[in-house]
């Protein structure tokens, strides 16, 4: 038995262009050709497909979970038993999380402001200032970053509200959008992903199409992202990532 592509993706949640990318990496080159060259994928490479999946939604680089995988020492069980010790610890952080993001919605609610140690208290003994660190080597030495910092810099505690309160409304409407069951290729879904963008040009930098899509990557793979767009609704961020792809796709095709 062997599965087309399309129905892998299906399988999955995952894009096509995301099992091209890894076939042409070769951390998962499907085992069959079809007569007209068209991939075939193997019920062992849907195998190896979920132990990729499980070490990339643990933020595993692509490079890393290729190294695992392939290493001939390793035996699969023990990928397993390691991937269950990671997700429940990752699941007891993003418990931790969701509390926290519900005591700043009440907050907010309330009109309480956080001090920054309740702001901050769901990394734990990190320190906060880690992320600006991060993003800086991330996208400091970019014109989007640089435009951002000019922009936040002049911001105002109102202009914050407004911006939050954009974010709040938006969030709403996504959310009844998914209750309707709107798939994320429809023209609702793609015109919210469209607000976003501009959401994104108005208060921060020009979000370009292609940045966008990198965006979208991020809400997913990175978890900080993820619980923050999953806290609307659960499923959103990967809902707006492939809303995202599809308005690109569509004003750029």
């Amino acid at each position: 038995m062997s599965y087309s592509v399309g129905q892998v993706a299906g399988f999955a949640g995952v894009t096509v262009r995301t099992l091209h990318h890894y076939d042409d990496i070769g951390l998962l080159v499907p085992s069959e050709r079809s007569h007209a060259g068209h991939r075939r994928y193997s019920d062992a490479d849907l195998d190896r497909l979920q132990q990729i999946l499980f070490y990339r939604e643990l933020g595993f680089p692509l490079d890393e979970v290729a190294a695992l995988l392939d290493d001939p020492e390793t035996d699969p069980r023990v990928h397993l038993r390691r991937q269950h010790e990671l997700l429940t610890a990752r699941i007891e952080k993003l418990r931790k999380m969701a509390a926290a993001v519900e005591h700043a919605m009440e907050a907010r609610k309330m009109g309480i402001n956080l001090t920054p140690e309740e702001k901050f208290e769901v990394f734990g003994d990190k320190d906060p200032e880690q992320y600006a660190e991060e993003a800086e080597q991330r996208w400091g030495g970019t014109e989007a970053y640089a435009e951002s910092q000019r922009r936040a810099a002049s911001y105002t505690k109102e202009d914050w509200k407004r911006m939050q309160a954009e974010v709040a409304d938006w969030g709403e409407r996504y959310d009844a959008l998914m209750a309707a069951d709107e798939p994320p290729t429809g023209e609702r879904a793609m015109d919210m992903a469209e607000e976003h963008r501009r959401h994104i040009t108005r208060w921060f930098y020009e979000c370009t199409y292609e940045l966008h899509t990198g965006l979208a990557e991020m809400y997913v793979s990175d978890e900080r992202f993820k619980a923050f767009y999953d806290s609307m609704r659960p499923g959103l961020a990967e809902h707006l990532r492939d809303a995202i792809t599809a308005n690109a796709a569509r004003h750029t095709s």
